[in-house]
């Protein structure tokens, strides 16, 4: 599986070492990820997500995972998180309704 976050899309990227020399060689720099279990309130349940320390603090400043995906566009998304997104906003709708 690729080394992407499933809530930013933060991926690698790519760069040089650079030695005394001035010698230039390929390198790429990694995200930091971390498999996390973000609690979904209108759920109630939680979900495990690879998601990067960048991502896991904007998801805490915004005020929760319900709240990131509502103001997330689905192309930053991967399909688990999109798909997340749905369940979550029909779930909302249902108890608007009710």
């Amino acid at each position: 599986m690729s080394r992407i976050c499933e809530l930013t899309g933060k991926g690698r990227q790519v760069g040089h070492n650079v030695s005394h020399a001035n010698n230039k060689t390929k390198r790429t720099f990694l995200p930091n990820l971390q498999n996390v279990t973000l609690l979904s309130e209108s759920l109630g349940k939680g979900v495990s997500l690879k998601v990067s320390t960048h991502g896991l603090r904007s998801v805490e400043h915004v005020g929760g995972l319900d709240n990131w995906l509502a103001k997330t566009a689905d192309e930053k998304l991967s399909t688990k998180a999109r798909r997340l997104k749905r369940e979550i906003a029909k779930k909302a709708s249902a108890t608007a309704a009710a």
